[in-house]
């Protein structure tokens, strides 16, 4: 099977990172307890939880869902006892103690009530020589207990599986809580990502990885697919735990849907009219674009999106784009955001309003054509449409604008209204001509 895995370099504070060789490195990094960090510390199940049935996972899937990295010993383990010693100690627990001494061969531990406990040379070959360093006389260390009484009436005790232990209690206990837990991309192999978790090593099935991941991993090998998410951040949920078949496969897409909706809540209460925001443009729909300000999406309405007429959000942005908008509404109650990207530039009405009279004589192009008239766009100011009613084409009746213009035509007319409340603009074919309007012609032509 092929797989790949990057060392951590978060060891647990009893332990130096230091290493000689490359064993070593490896063998720290196995040992290394990664506190795991909650996004909410009181977050409840708000979601269906994804499960992974055994058929969705390969044969190499089944190997790398193997969590425990510990070289449990057969001889050890058989001749373990389950009965409970004189002094209450029974294989399984988990406890603190304290050191009492150490030697090449063996470590002496005091359990309190229980009594005292030793660490062989069996365990101490396994630990590597930085963390032997931090096992001295008066340490407090966590111990399980393999046997509770040897031959010699001692308990046997081992540090490396209190870790791997004090982990799997720590996963069942993410599994029944469903809060999420901040992790480390460490590996992965053909069906999906490793996560550490501790000691353990969780598995992302391909299924459970964000779309976003899923988008990047292209490629026919797994090296091409996932080598470049190595050392990554990766929020997710325990969503399945079988201690027997060594088995913890996690969901980022679980974490990521209430990762997200606790976000937005907090943009939402961040969020006021009048702010300005970067975001990124997620997805276009007919009526407006929806943006991306860090958590939660908000829509930039079609209308809203520049001062010029659009009539699809793809003339104005793509998938993908950074933009700048304004914030100019904020429903908590429905959880939508309003932005507006046309109100961040300068108004062009107040160009028209103060460059522009009635009565005077423009250029336009025709760009729509109705049944109730034609729409031209001022050449000097392009941004800026105008209607033509249909009325307003010819001393003749008309019965469509097709009679008269074409989509395309560059037209003299003449201003008839100006109205800068509802931002319409009143264009006349039939009126440049017009004898009403000479005196005025006369004086704006001379500047008068």
């Amino acid at each position: 099977m092929a797989e790949h895995e990057k060392p951590s370099n978060n060891l647990s504070e009893a332990v130096t990172p230091e290493a000689e060789t490359v064993e070593e490195v490896e063998t720290l990094a196995s040992e290394a307890e990664n506190p795991s960090e909650a996004i909410s510390q009181n977050t409840s199940v708000a979601v269906e939880q994804p499960t992974t049935s055994e058929d969705e996972l390969t044969e190499d899937d089944e190997d790398v869902v193997g969590a425990s990295e510990n070289e449990h010993d057969d001889e050890e383990d058989n001749e373990a006892s389950d009965t409970e010693s004189a002094t209450g100690l029974k294989r399984g627990l988990l406890l603190e103690g304290t050191i009492v001494s150490t030697s090449p061969t063996e470590i002496r531990v005091d359990l309190g009530e229980h009594g005292e406990g030793i660490i062989n040379s069996r365990e101490l070959e396994r630990l590597t020589s930085a963390t032997l360093e931090t096992l001295k006389e008066g340490t407090n260390i966590l111990v399980y207990v393999l046997n509770p009484s040897n031959s010699d009436g001692k308990a046997v005790l081992s540090i490396s599986r209190a870790l791997e232990e004090s982990d799997w209690r720590k996963a069942e206990e993410y599994l029944e809580s469903q809060q999420v837990y901040t992790g480390k991309v460490s590996g992965y192999n053909k069906g999906g990502l490793i996560v550490r978790f501790g000691r353990l090593r969780g598995f992302v099935p391909a299924s459970q990885i964000s779309a976003e991941r899923r988008e990047r991993a292209q490629g026919e090998s797994p090296e091409e697919r996932w080598g470049s998410m190595l050392g990554e951040t990766i929020y997710v949920k325990v969503v399945e735990l079988k201690r027997s078949r060594n088995r913890l496969i996690l969901s980022e897409q679980a974490a990521n849907r209430e990762i997200r909706e606790q976000r937005k809540t907090q943009l939402l209460n961040e969020l006021q009219k009048g702010q300005v925001r970067k975001g990124v443009v997620t997805s276009l729909t007919d009526f407006g674009a929806f943006v991306d300000l860090g958590g939660a999406d908000g829509l930039v309405h079609l209308t809203e999106l520049s001062w010029t007429h659009v009539t699809h959000p793809s003339e104005v942005v793509e998938v993908g784009q950074e933009v700048e908008v304004e914030v100019i509404s904020v429903d908590l109650e429905g959880r939508r955001i309003g932005l507006s990207m046309r109100r961040l530039g300068d108004d062009p009405w107040e160009q028209v309003v103060d460059q522009y009279k009635k009565g005077q004589l423009i250029q336009a192009t025709v760009t729509k054509l109705t049944k109730f008239g034609a729409f031209a766009r001022l050449v000097d100011h392009p941004e800026i449409e105008g209607l033509i009613h249909v009325s307003e084409l010819s001393e003749h009746r008309v019965r469509h604008p097709r009679e008269v213009v074409s989509k395309g035509d560059v037209l003299t007319l003449r201003i008839i209204k100006i109205d800068r409340d509802q931002r319409r603009l009143g264009l006349s074919l039939k009126q440049v001509d017009s004898p009403d309007y000479m005196d005025f012609d006369w004086d704006f032509n001379s500047g008068a």
